[in-house]
């Protein structure tokens, strides 16, 4: 277990932004994660708590008063083989990519089409991440974690975790109460390509791929190409990946959006519902590679879904040009954008800014 006092985040968030925290914790096993909370309780127990993964989804307001906890559990093993499933359970801590770019090597499918997400194994049972026609809330069978207030372990199937677009249980009514620390994924044999979200059939092509020939690995080389060509690596300029969810609109409204708007994109969502895309709703309003207020804190050029910190940015700098850029979008299109990227308030919490 590691134990740093007024400890920089700067290298534990990936917008790049420099705060501080009073004490952050890096812990390898289950033991010293309740070592690490039983040492919270006893000297800053009247402080606030967070646990962060990767800090590749996190934006930083200001310094941090309390004490930041860190997965740097690995490893997976597998646990169980039905038919033509492959049961492999990873340590939180694990990097998610890493296990993607493991689990394709190993033989083991379904989780190609995430390929180049950012973040750890952890985050992405929290964040029910997707890319690409794929939402890895689908292939988690288990989550296991740690109540971040008494230490007692606790577990979850997959279908009781509420998965959802860009949601699940431990966004909503267990924000904040657990750790995660192992992730149980049903994987596949047998490599099922899916190929009908926009874009991956033509960068195939482009690639020299043909349908008939095609492996897992080629096709995470593709996914890794689209993202490569479409999102800036945090390394070169600070971002959180895609900042905004995409709206989901009733059928009547996106009628009615469609008139005032001729050739608005719009994806089905089961009998009722469309899915907007948001960076068109950005873009569409002028903020595609504008800065705000002349700050380091930007819109993407070629991503309008991705905000970005260009050297130096506050956070609170991009938390104003998403405010900005939410008052716009509900002005021209009567549209609520929601963000994805969560805020650390000054009070230490993850504040839902856009709920007022």
């Amino acid at each position: 277990m590691n134990i740093y006092t007024n400890c920089s985040l700067l290298h534990y968030n990936t917008f790049g932004i420099q705060v501080r925290a009073d004490m952050l914790v890096e812990y390898e096993s289950v033991g010293e994660l309740k070592q690490a909370l039983a040492l919270y309780h006893e000297r800053m127990g009247e402080k606030p708590l967070l646990h962060i993964g990767g800090g590749s989804n996190l934006l930083f307001l200001c310094d941090f008063k309390g004490m930041v906890l860190h997965s740097l559990v690995e490893g997976y093993k597998v646990v169980g083989e039905e038919g033509d499933d492959v049961l492999v359970r990873v340590g939180a801590g694990m990097t998610f990519d890493d296990f993607v770019s493991e689990s394709l090597w190993r033989g083991w499918y379904g989780l190609e089409n995430l390929s180049g997400i950012p973040g750890q194994v952890g985050a992405s049972a929290v964040q029910n991440v997707g890319a690409y026609g794929t939402e890895v809330g689908s292939l988690i069978e288990k989550v296991e974690g740690v109540s971040l207030s008494d230490g007692s372990q606790h577990s979850w199937k997959g279908a009781e975790c509420g998965y959802a677009y860009r949601q699940s249980i431990f966004k909503q009514e267990l924000a904040g109460q657990y750790a995660i620390t192992y992730v149980t994924y049903r994987l596949h044999r047998t490599f099922r390509p899916q190929l009908e979200y926009g874009g991956v059939r033509q960068a195939m092509a482009e690639a020299g791929f043909s349908e008939d020939t095609l492996t897992a690995m080629k096709l995470r080389q593709v996914i890794l190409f689209i993202r490569r060509q479409k999102l800036p690596d945090p390394a070169v300029q600070g971002n959180a990946g895609s900042f905004f969810m995409n709206p989901v609109v009733s059928k009547r409204e996106f009628d009615s959006l469609c008139r005032r708007f001729p050739g608005i994109p719009g994806y089905r969502q089961g009998e009722d519902a469309f899915k907007v895309p948001a960076a068109w709703l950005i873009e569409q309003c002028g903020w595609k590679g504008r800065r705000w207020n002349d700050s380091p804190a930007a819109v993407h050029d070629r991503q309008p879904l991705v905000l970005v910190n260009k050297g130096g940015a506050r956070g609170t700098e991009i938390l104003h040009l998403c405010e900005d850029i939410q008052t716009d979008v509900k002005k021209k299109f009567g549209i609520e954008l929601r963000h994805e990227v969560n805020i650390v308030a000054p009070e230490g919490d993850l504040d839902d800014i856009d709920d007022d």
